[in-house]
């Protein structure tokens, strides 16, 4: 089987080849560029393609890789916003993803992110590296006793659940499906409104589709505390990004911290150090002292990243076989 990787760093090639030991039938041929309309040309021949967060594989593409005679795609990471998968199933093409990758390595992120804008860290940092040990500006606060609000609690939202209750925090959660394990360690489960009205610290660990896109709008912000903190290390989306900055200037948000962006396909995974960013919005939130942005590394570790390269072989071979397990979207969906 012939599989075209797109959007491969050489991070991704690494950790698939060694995977790829097992599976000896399996040819993979890796390109950095993004699968889109534009690159799509670099299908051609191939059984199967695999994709990550920032590939465009809405219907046009898919139509595309469905008349190459694509056997299947294989997803390298859990969410699965960037595919039409109504399409996908309608012409039988099948689609996998990697469900569960590590959840603790974006919840620690998130936490981390937490951690930082509280304590400023960032600022410390280049404080103490130019000589400066004042503390004047660095205040933080205890986050034993704050209400922390978690919406969505799968696997990422759960494992953050049980760090911030470690802290001696009040987590509140919203999910379409309460989890018990959440319930029993003393998490409460509580609706929108009283997560926006009564929560110090927001994580936000959902998908992103029709009801969550952007969530965090100014309707939603007017709810909630003055000086309140953001976390999102789900999808860009969640967040209107405009709107979230009115809430800077405002002083409704305290702090921002972002692992993902809306319109991060155009920057994030690249070094664009010696590049103008075309991006006035993001520009103007990097300006902040309050907002910490990260380049979308939450899922970034060494277990992670060998198990997204371990299920996306398990995944190319069930492509190949015909098989049909718990990952394959257009079976499940």
């Amino acid at each position: 089987m012939k599989v075209a990787v797109f959007s491969c760093k050489p991070y991704d090639r690494r950790t698939l080849q060694q995977a790829a030991e097992a599976y000896p039938d399996a040819q993979l041929h890796f390109f950095e560029s993004r699968l889109s309309m534009e690159t799509i040309s670099l299908a051609e021949g191939f059984d199967a393609v695999s994709c990550f967060v920032n590939d465009d594989v809405n219907r046009e593409v898919l139509n595309r890789l469905h008349n190459m005679g694509i056997k299947g795609i294989a997803l390298r990471c859990a969410g699965f916003n960037n595919v039409d998968l109504y399409f996908a199933k309608a012409n039988n093409i099948p689609v996998y993803h990697v469900p569960d990758y590590s959840p603790t390595s974006v919840a620690e992120h998130a936490v981390a992110l937490i951690m930082a804008l509280n304590r400023k860290t960032h600022r410390a940092y280049h404080r103490v590296k130019e000589g400066n040990f004042a503390l004047e500006g660095l205040m933080g606060f205890n986050l034993e006793g704050k209400t922390v609000g978690c919406i969505g609690t799968g696997r990422i939202g759960k494992a953050f659940c049980r760090i911030m209750s470690g802290f001696g925090c009040h987590v509140l959660c919203y999910d379409i499906t309460p989890d018990e394990d959440l319930l029993d360690l003393g998490c409460e489960y509580v609706d929108l409104e009283t997560i926006y009205q009564s929560s110090d610290i927001i994580s936000l660990h959902c998908p992103l589709n029709a009801s969550t896109h952007h969530l965090i709008n100014k309707t939603s912000l007017a709810k909630m505390k003055q000086g309140v903190m953001i976390i999102n290390t789900s999808r860009g989306a969640l967040v209107n990004a405009q709107e979230a900055i009115d809430g800077l200037y405002s002083g409704k948000i305290g702090y921002l911290g972002l692992d993902v962006y809306e319109q991060e396909g155009a920057i994030f995974f690249e070094d664009m150090s010696d590049h103008i960013i075309q991006d006035s919005v993001f520009q103007l939130m990097l300006s902040f002292p309050n907002v910490i942005v990260t380049g979308h590394q939450g899922y970034f570790t060494d277990i992670a990243l060998k198990h997204i390269a371990d299920t996306t072989m398990e995944n190319l071979r069930a492509i190949a076989s015909g098989d049909s397990t718990s990952r394959e979207l257009t079976h499940n969906h």
